[in-house]
């Protein structure tokens, strides 16, 4: 694929070469960080080109077939310690979304960086990836009970009420 690097840190997808792109979310710009762009730019330093990725490494000035890229990723299998001897191109997605959940990215930006139509798409590959919640779930509701019902807490202790009986009048019950 065709990626300029455009101003402001964002890779701007161009139409692949030889076909259309697979869906209309797959020309909008990608935001990526300044070390990458910098990478990026090293890159095309030494291999210039009007392509990301050209076939340069091995002659010519077209884009990479997939089979390159593929051929590629097997040998940075076999120099990245702890890669899978099955790892491809394509796991290259399912890390970029587990990193973004790890650094706790809402649903909606991972949905859209990785180009999913839906966010339920994205919570049904990915949802097991989320830390669970059911702790702060806990303490939002243990805090809006602590702050509801502190006056009949007081009440109790200064004995406001008998055994323990708050009714709608002590103020827990209230709409």
């Amino acid at each position: 694929m065709r990626v300029p690097v455009g101003r402001g840190g964002q890779l701007v997808p161009v139409q692949q070469y030889g076909g259309p792109l697979k869906t209309a979310g797959s020309a909008a710009p990608i935001p990526v960080p300044r070390e990458l762009t910098l990478l990026l730019s090293a890159a095309v330093a030494r291999h210039p080109s009007d392509w990301l990725v050209p076939r340069a490494i091995n002659g010519g000035d077209r884009p990479c077939s997939p089979n390159t890229v593929e051929a590629a990723i097997r040998d940075a299998r076999a120099q990245v310690e702890g890669l899978p001897d099955r790892f491809c191109f394509h796991d290259l997605r399912h890390y970029l979304a587990s990193l973004l959940i790890a650094s706790g990215a809402h649903i909606k930006t991972v949905q859209t960086r990785i180009r999913h139509a839906t966010a339920a798409t994205t919570l049904d590959v990915y949802g097991h990836l989320w830390p669970d919640t059911d702790e702060s779930t806990r303490a939002a509701i243990g805090a809006a009970i602590g702050v509801r019902g502190k006056p009949a807490a007081d009440r109790l202790r200064t004995g406001g009420a008998q055994s323990g009986d708050m009714s709608r009048s002590e103020g827990l019950a209230d709409g």
